[in-house]
């Protein structure tokens, strides 16, 4: 039973490695050109809303997280803040909050209001189209919310994040449900796959898959994964 679990795991980072190296093109031209030139203002209209699910829901989802004083967390497409701010406070003085996004406008409104707010513990890192950019084997919790469907290039992204995650660490993953006959027009348009397609990625980039708090979101599913080894 071992054996077969580490073949099939060797086999999987083979896959991975193979795919990744074939992944030449985007997945999805042209999603990002919303946040070449984004406008702040409108999109805190959009995302910092009580209609937004994981806005409603963002306290009880950093309580699922499991956060604690000391982490370094990876708010990874951070957009206006909202959870880098709940994260920098949940990790305290001696922790670090790294808020990755595409946009330069997104990173230059963190970094003002954090400091304005008084929080230290916040650094701003600018993602390219296929890494997250950040320093291998840094970061305790990555966290993704409603940015998955926006990765162009998710299997060489996610090899980046993989390789920043400390041993073990977790990855936290909030899209989309896009289910045929049930999400709306918007997000059947919007988001490129559904649930099965997103996390079969995830597993392949080197995650195993540890729970789904299923009863916390309708729109959004939520998932939380471990970071696993390559086999040698």
């Amino acid at each position: 039973m071992q054996r077969s679990a580490m073949v099939t795991a060797l086999l999987g980072f083979c896959v991975l490695a193979s795919s990744v190296l074939a992944q030449d093109k985007s997945v999805r031209p042209g999603i990002n050109d919303s946040f070449r030139d984004p406008k702040v203002s409108e999109f805190q209209e959009k995302f910092e809303i009580e209609s937004r699910e994981v806005f409603s829901k963002r306290k009880e989802i950093l309580e699922s997280c499991k956060i604690a004083p000391g982490m370094t967390v990876a708010d990874i497409g951070a957009g206006t803040g909202i959870f880098t701010r709940l994260f920098s406070d949940a990790v305290g003085p001696k922790g670090q909050v790294l808020a990755v996004d595409i946009a330069s406008n997104f990173l230059e409104h963190i970094n003002n209001t954090n400091r304005q707010a008084g929080r230290k513990n916040v650094q701003t890192v600018q993602c390219t189209p296929d890494s997250t950019m950040l320093e291998p084997a840094t970061v305790d919790v990555a966290y993704i919310c409603d940015t998955y469907h926006h990765f162009e290039f998710p299997l060489k992204t996610m090899r980046s994040l993989h390789a920043a995650l400390k041993p073990n660490g977790r990855l936290f993953l909030v899209d989309f449900k896009r289910v045929e006959g049930e999400s709306t027009d918007w997000t059947m348009k919007h988001v490129r796959a559904g649930q099965e397609v997103f996390e079969g990625e995830v597993l392949s980039s080197g995650f195993k898959k540890v729970r789904e708090h299923s009863d916390l979101l309708k729109e959004n599913y939520f998932i939380e994964f471990e970071r696993i080894e390559p086999t040698k």
